[in-house]
């Protein structure tokens, strides 16, 4: 479904969310749900039943992100806002746990994942069979479409000219994310153009602003919310892909059972979909 961002969708946001990003690639930027410094050396005490104790004997649920996807997670000041973010506040609260989000590339997530670092993953996940080969996932939360960006006037008009024969186009991707996954099989080893990869979103969307790519393959949403803050931008009106979000967890992590119970629980009485709509609203 073709869906709008409300409000955070001003160029403000993704210049502060750029900036507050720039230091980013560690979970020293992190964030806890007051938005006050996290440490690295915090997730080092993870405990054996997936959560970290504090001297008080409460739990801290950590999660791994990337937070340069709105609206599903990115910075408001120093603190990590967004779908994903409130999402696993309500888990968190309806477990018992103290929610600590540690921010860092998307790349690093799955492994913060299975070298116990962290205990859930939200950005934007997705349940691919490959990513099932070394962590699980729980059930579905939402719904995300991969888009192109081009430049206004770009001679690519559908997905369908990144995929004709003889296509020769440099495609722009963020690492380790399923646009890099499917444009990989489907334009690279295809022999139908170049990738570049980038770390984040933002540098994707930077380089195709300054002509060294020429189009962007990323999630919907925030495709949104660079083509509102960049002008000369515009989103094709074919989609590459449609997928679903789920939450990453460590293989066999007793977690998962009480993760996906309180997830239903959540969906079943409106939470989540009241999350979604506080940043998203169909056309």
């Amino acid at each position: 479904m073709k869906k709008y961002l409300k409000g955070i969708l001003a160029t403000t946001m993704i210049l502060s969310m750029t900036a507050a990003l720039a230091g980013c690639g560690s979970s020293t930027d992190a964030t806890t749900e007051e938005g006050t410094d996290a440490t690295t050396e915090e997730n080092t005490d993870a405990t054996t039943d997936g959560t970290e104790a504090d001297a008080a004997g409460d739990k801290t649920l950590i999660m791994a992100t990337s937070a340069d996807f709105p609206p599903y997670e990115y910075y408001e000041g120093q603190t990590v806002v967004g779908i994903d973010a409130e999402i696993a506040q309500a888990l968190a609260d309806k477990l018992g746990y103290t929610l600590q989000i540690e921010d860092m590339n998307f790349d690093s997530i799955i492994p913060s994942i299975t070298s116990g670092k962290a205990d859930i993953a939200m950005a934007g996940l997705t349940a691919t069979e490959e990513r099932k080969e070394s962590i699980d996932f729980s059930d579905s939360y939402a719904t995300g479409v991969q888009v192109v960006i081009v430049k206004e006037g770009s001679e690519i008009q559908s997905v369908d000219d990144l995929l004709a024969d003889g296509a020769n186009y440099t495609v722009g991707v963020q690492t380790a994310t399923t646009g890099d996954l499917y444009a990989t099989t489907d334009i690279e080893q295809a022999g139908k153009g170049t990738l570049e990869r980038y770390t984040k979103g933002t540098d994707a969307v930077a380089a195709l602003q300054t002509g060294k790519i020429d189009c962007v393959i990323i999630d919907s949403e925030p495709a949104k919310s660079f083509v509102a803050a960049n002008e000369g931008l515009v989103i094709l009106d074919t989609e590459y892909a449609v997928e679903d979000y789920a939450i990453g967890l460590a293989k066999d992590s007793p977690l998962t059972a009480e993760i996906n119970t309180a997830l239903q629980e959540l969906i079943a009485d409106g939470t989540v979909q009241g999350i979604v709509d506080k940043y998203i609203i169909a056309e």
